[in-house]
């Protein structure tokens, strides 16, 4: 595989990104992998290479670029209180959706100057923070995204400008929603009043609840990683990919 970090040109700025995609048999379809809250971090980069090997072009962007270079943080981000949790979240606090369409936007005019990449409708996914990002991309650019994911998204009904539940109507491509069973950041209050609305959305996706898990249990690093559980998520995602991209 062939990979690189470099930094793509933004309205706000120089968004560092890493990129990784097959180095044979191109051009290949695009997706997006949107960062949790603690950040860009190897555990991440490792989960793009793995989507890589089956034949996609992954692009996974610094979402906080907007804050500076000085926007990657220590193992203890996850540990609550701690100097790097603290420091993360004065960044991530001030994140909101409208200023990361613009970034998908400008990732999308990326992806048609690169050779490597098939001109065709592109995949995105989110964990965590970025789920909402997914799904809202799915509703804003529906002709430009063929598949979105949002794994354990945080507060995807909301009162935020441009919450996901607003527009699922809106978006053409699939959908594919996971929860954890046990998530404060996506109480099964919600969840439910998130699947009614899916449901009359008309969309052809899935809202999945896996049972027993907790929020973060895709990341190997974790303390709640569920291995059974994450391979699921990895057998979604990819089964998603090859019906919508290819």
């Amino acid at each position: 595989m062939i990979e690189e970090i470099r930094d793509i040109a933004t309205r706000s700025g120089a968004m560092e990104t890493f990129i990784v995609h097959p180095e044979r048999n191109g051009p290949h379809p695009a997706v997006f992998l949107l960062m949790d809250a603690p950040g860009i971090r190897e555990e991440l980069y490792d989960m793009a290479r793995r989507l890589c090997t089956v034949g996609y072009y992954v692009v996974l962007p610094n979402l906080y670029y907007r804050a500076g270079r000085d926007t990657k943080y220590g193992p203890d981000v996850t540990t609550k209180g701690s100097a790097e949790q603290t420091r993360m979240r004065a960044v991530r606090t001030k994140m909101t959706i409208p200023p990361m369409m613009e970034d998908i936007a400008d990732l999308l005019a990326f992806l048609g100057s690169q050779s490597a990449v098939e001109p065709a409708p592109i995949g995105v996914h989110g964990y965590c923070m970025s789920g909402p990002y997914a799904l809202a991309a799915a509703s804003r650019y529906p002709d430009r995204i063929a598949a979105a994911a949002s794994f354990y998204g945080t507060w995807l009904v909301s009162d935020a400008e441009e919450s996901p539940h607003l527009t699922l109507g809106k978006a053409k491509g699939e959908l594919y929603i996971a929860c954890a069973e046990h998530d404060e950041l996506a109480p099964l209050p919600m969840v439910a009043e998130l699947e009614g609305l899916f449901e009359r959305s008309g969309n052809g996706g899935e809202l999945e609840i896996y049972p027993g898990v907790h929020h973060g249990f895709a990341f190997p690093q974790r303390w709640c990683y569920d291995k059974p559980a994450a391979e699921r998520h990895w057998e979604r995602l990819i089964a998603l990919y090859r019906r919508r991209l290819g």
